[in-house]
């Protein structure tokens, strides 16, 4: 069967029920359009492959794929571990199996059985391991941090025999191609932490580095085709422990990026569905609306909603019913086992609102109660204050329920900054929407642990969205590294890398320097031309000066309403206070400070963050136009 024609009816049984057969294939005597089952082995794989002892839930649920493993009975014996029950389902090539794990269970392997008459005997060594509760695992991303996006696909390709690997749908590297791989892995970015430190980051956040196995456009990392391994093409398990090992040492930290919502059609577990309701299903193929309003709309339809939270992503994305149960043990304990196998410090969630809330909920709960310090926020691309809120905890906002969701990516905050940077001014636009959006945040329960940004890789970079003016650009970036909240750079954002989200795809491009034999090497300051050195060297000096200023990490925050073009605002703490002026004008200010006085009261003088230039006196302060100062005041 061609390949086009393969997936069309794959899609096909997935809108219409679970395939009954293993995997399809070609009669070559039968013609094209005949299927055909093709035997999967006996007993093809167990998930989680491990487990710990010592959890905080002693319930551990396995899924068990294999060729009619539902015929076999199953037998297992180990001290402190019980197998409660074993659930069959629709498709005979899955089991899964409900065990308990008592808290004085001791690490080590036993094997579990599956036995049949008249059939050789299948065995799986499982094994429980000890715990790792050193002190820099699972340690929180916080409001201390300054996170750098980087998609491994095109940041640095650190080790090329891994760009083509045998047997998987995607051959092809191609740089010259927006949506083919590049070849960028989790070795590039190794290679380049140094670089990242020297920057002021102290937080990686990698765009899923789990395996995606379709045949195009797979390089980005949401159509998860098999949730516990990483590609092959980024590096292994072991690698990637090992990165997460080394930010350690290095003093840096590690956001995994997760997606609840939808997985790959490639994935084995949506090639052979465990069940009907393991998927949303549709008569015809259904797009979610992407209307978050109809998830909180009091007014909302059914079929509104509907649509929003089971419609799927895309033809290659198929979403999945969080409402079946076996789905949210799937999900929770994958997730679980990524922190506890490498020690990640933190989540990102990728489209939560299209998530199932009560699950979402649930899942958080569980969640933080293995992690207590692991940092979760959800991406939430939404077009009001008031929809952001509704999906973080606490219920501040009358949803009926706690979300259990610490904090979002404050798109709201984002869309602000860049309004304040290119809009006219008016009453609620230009800077005063800069004002305004932020004096909303009594909606959250605690702001701070909004994650605070002004691109990422679903959209234009920075640097074109200001028109690459430079003068904005660098007053852009002051606001972000002196704001409430968790900042977030995107990759190359410190290089003056820009493009417009189009579909040529490119703000996606490749890191200059990343791949041998690139005619520019930007990781490298004789490599930069001398905008991108200014670039970097504004960036890094406001980024290294906020890792060391409490007063721009938990301080709190006063504004004052824009006058006359500037806004102004305070972070502030015992140690320091820090204003910053922000001048959205065309033409330079002078602006009188009596104004501020109730933060200015003991302070004469004041030192100028970016070029350590003297101000003797801040009774009045000079502001050029379209610029940002980070003033740290002296008494």
């Amino acid at each position: 069967m061609k390949t086009g024609l393969r997936c069309a009816y794959i899609l096909l049984l997935l809108l219409t029920g679970y395939s009954s057969f293993a995997q399809t294939g070609t009669d070559k005597n039968a013609g094209n359009n005949t299927i055909i089952a093709q035997q999967i082995p006996p007993l093809e794989r167990i998930e989680p492959m491990n487990w710990w002892v010592g959890m905080h839930n002693p319930k551990l649920q396995l899924i068990v794929h294999g060729y009619k493993i539902a015929e076999r009975a199953v037998k297992m014996n180990y001290p402190g571990v019980t197998l409660v029950q074993v659930h069959k389902v629709e498709n005979p090539n899955y089991l899964f199996l409900d065990l308990v794990i008592s808290s004085s269970t001791k690490s080590g392997a036993f094997t579990i059985n599956f036995t049949k008459a008249g059939a050789s005997n299948l065995t799986y060594k499982y094994e429980l391991k000890q715990r790792d509760h050193s002190a820099n695992r699972a340690q929180g991303v916080t409001n201390k941090d300054l996170v750098y996006l980087i998609m491994p696909d095109r940041f640095s390709n650190g080790d090329p025999t891994n760009d083509s690997v045998p047997g998987m749908e995607e051959m092809k590297v191609d740089r010259n191609q927006m949506y083919a791989r590049h070849g960028g892995d989790i070795q590039g970015v190794m290679n380049h932490l140094d670089y990242l430190k020297d920057l002021g980051v102290t937080t990686i956040w990698l765009t899923p580095e789990i395996t995606n196995d379709e045949p195009h456009a797979s390089y980005h990392g949401y159509a998860v085709t098999d949730h516990y391994h990483v590609d092959p093409r980024f590096g292994s398990n072991e690698l990637y422990k090992a990165f997460v090992d080394k930010c350690h040492a290095m003093g840096l930290k590690v956001i995994k990026d997760l997606v609840h919502n939808h997985s790959g059609t490639g994935h084995y577990f949506i090639k052979d569905m465990p069940m009907k309701s393991w998927v949303h299903q549709w008569p015809e193929f259904t797009k979610s609306n992407f209307r978050d309003a109809a998830v909180m709309d009091p007014h909302a339809s059914a079929i509104d909603r509907k649509i929003m939270l089971d419609g799927w992503f895309d033809h290659s994305m198929a979403d999945m019913n969080e409402n079946n149960p076996y789905v949210q043990n799937y999900l929770t304990q994958n997730h679980i086992w990524w922190v506890e196998y490498a020690g990640v410090d933190g989540f990102r969630l990728d489209t939560y609102p299209y998530n199932d809330a009560v699950y979402m909920a649930d899942w958080a709960r569980k969640v933080k109660a293995e992690f207590p310090h692991l940092s979760i926020y959800g991406e939430t691309l939404v077009w009001s204050v008031a929809n952001q809120a509704f999906f973080t905890q606490g219920n501040t906002v009358n949803r009926g329920f706690d979300t259990q969701l610490p904090g979002v990516v404050d798109s709201q905050v984002k869309d602000a900054l860049n309004e304040a940077l290119n809009g006219p001014n008016g009453w609620a636009s230009g800077v005063n929407k800069l004002y305004l959006v932020l004096s909303q945040d009594f909606l959250y329960q605690d702001p701070t642990r909004n994650v605070v940004f002004l691109d990422n890789h679903d959209m234009s970079r920075f640097y074109s969205v200001v028109n690459e003016n430079f003068d904005k650009y660098k007053a852009g970036m002051a606001l972000l590294l002196t704001t409430r909240g968790i900042p977030q750079m995107y990759y190359g954002d410190e290089i003056l890398m820009k493009g417009e989200d189009n579909p040529d795809g490119l703000v996606r491009s490749d890191f200059p320097g990343g791949w041998a034999g690139d005619k520019e090497n930007k990781f490298t300051e004789n490599g930069r031309t001398d905008s991108e050195k200014m670039a970097f060297n504004y960036v890094r000096t406001l980024a290294n000066y906020r890792k060391n200023t409490t007063a721009l990490q938990t301080g709190k925050l006063m504004q004052y309403i824009p006058e006359n073009d500037i806004y102004v605002y305070f972070r502030y703490d015992a140690a320091k206070t820090v204003m910053i002026i922000y001048n959205s004008g065309d033409k330079a200010g002078t602006l009188a400070t009596d104004r501020f006085s109730e933060r200015t009261a003991g302070f004469t003088s004041a030192i100028n963050i970016v070029n350590n230039a003297a101000l003797g006196s801040i009774k009045s302060i000079d502001v050029p136009a379209k610029t940002t100062l980070v003033l740290e005041l002296k008494k």
